[in-house]
């Protein structure tokens, strides 16, 4: 039986639709190479590239350098991208930044090494399997499906992932970018005991980050006694990897995790174990090192202001991300903040 011209037409526009679509797909998944990033004149030379027969290992352990700790996945290696070009750019000495990335062990990492490389080829950088299994049986339903994936509790993990030989690193999240120097965020001082330093907000309503269940109960509540109850986003962490592995601060965590399971003292994710760790106890950074909170709402288009302060760092934490609304034709205002440092491969600028 003959097809009719009519027919045989449909066919072959649903042919070209699909390779289209599938080219497109392909084409999203492209990244510009950045340029190489040089050192400026003061700043220490940690490799001796004369001595070395390529090795990284030096600069790996080095305490000089600037240690950086990112999660790596498919969903948000645009994110991921966008965050680490921002970082050299505006780096002092970017030769001497290493690059710690988490990516999960069911995930291709061999794929987003080779992206990562293809992009950045100077880069000091490491990427670490991380073993879903281990925190996926901690792992409580959330209010946001997306705060239980499992990579968003690596943070709680870098002492046992990173090699010990790295002392101290910043942890960032994936949908930020830099507009200062990291290393001044890395240099500073936690003091004689302290693990971590953060922004910190103590007007915050902190109770809200708990459940009734969890201040109802005078056990759990004196968990704050003596400490300020103030809020931290751990989105941007500096963190001893030394005094976190020699007071095994993984296990606590796990604690309340184990905990929440049984009784639910909180609803959201991985940031409340954090609180009940740390909170009162870190050392605050100014708040211009996290202008967070700049993801508003994709669903109803709820778009940020920047705070009218000073600042380093810009983060679209919240359900909305930049490149989802660019991508929808939506973006928020303050989403042309980012436009400079996204490396996304376009068609167009492919083609031309």
């Amino acid at each position: 039986m003959s097809k009719s011209p009519v027919f045989e037409f449909l066919l072959l526009l649903l042919f070209t639709v699909i390779a289209n679509a599938t080219v497109g797909t392909s084409v999203t998944r492209q990244f510009k190479e950045t340029p190489q990033f040089y050192n400026s004149l003061d700043c220490p030379v940690i490799v001796d590239e004369d001595e070395l027969d390529g090795g990284d290992s030096f600069i790996l352990c080095s305490d000089q350098a600037v240690h950086v700790a990112m999660t790596l996945d498919t969903a948000y290696i645009r994110g991921s991208m966008a965050a680490t070009f921002s970082v050299l750019q505006h780096s002092s000495c970017p030769k001497n930044i290493v690059f710690h990335f988490v990516a999960s062990a069911t995930a291709d990492v061999s794929l987003l090494r080779a992206t990562i490389s293809s992009s950045f080829p100077y880069l000091n950088f490491r990427v670490y399997p991380f073993d879903d299994s281990s925190v996926s049986r901690l792992i409580s339903t959330s209010i946001r499906s997306a705060l239980d994936c499992p990579l968003n509790y690596a943070r709680s993990y870098l002492a046992n992932l990173l090699p010990l030989c790295v002392r101290r690193v910043v942890y960032l999240d994936s949908d930020l970018v830099l507009v200062d120097d990291v290393a001044k965020l890395s240099a500073t001082p936690l003091g004689d005991y302290s693990v971590l330093a953060a922004p910190e907000h103590c007007n915050a309503n902190f109770t809200a980050y708990f459940t009734s269940t969890f201040w109802s109960n005078p056990s759990l509540s004196l968990t704050f006694a003596n400490r300020k109850r103030c809020y931290f986003n751990t989105g941007v962490m500096v963190m001893d990897l030394d005094r976190w592995r020699e007071g095994d601060y993984t296990a606590k965590i796990e604690e309340w995790m184990e905990l929440q399971k049984r009784m639910r003292i909180y609803d959201l994710g991985s940031l409340p174990p954090f609180l009940l760790v740390f909170a009162g106890n870190i050392v605050p950074v100014d708040h211009r090192w996290n202008q967070h909170g700049l993801g508003g709402d994709n669903f109803r288009v709820l778009c940020r202001d920047l705070h009218p302060v000073p600042v380093s760092l810009l983060h679209w934490s919240g359900k909305g991300k930049p490149w989802a609304r660019l991508d929808a034709n939506r973006p928020c205002p303050l989403d042309a903040l980012r436009a400079p440092y996204d490396l996304l491969q376009t068609p167009f600028a492919m083609d031309s």
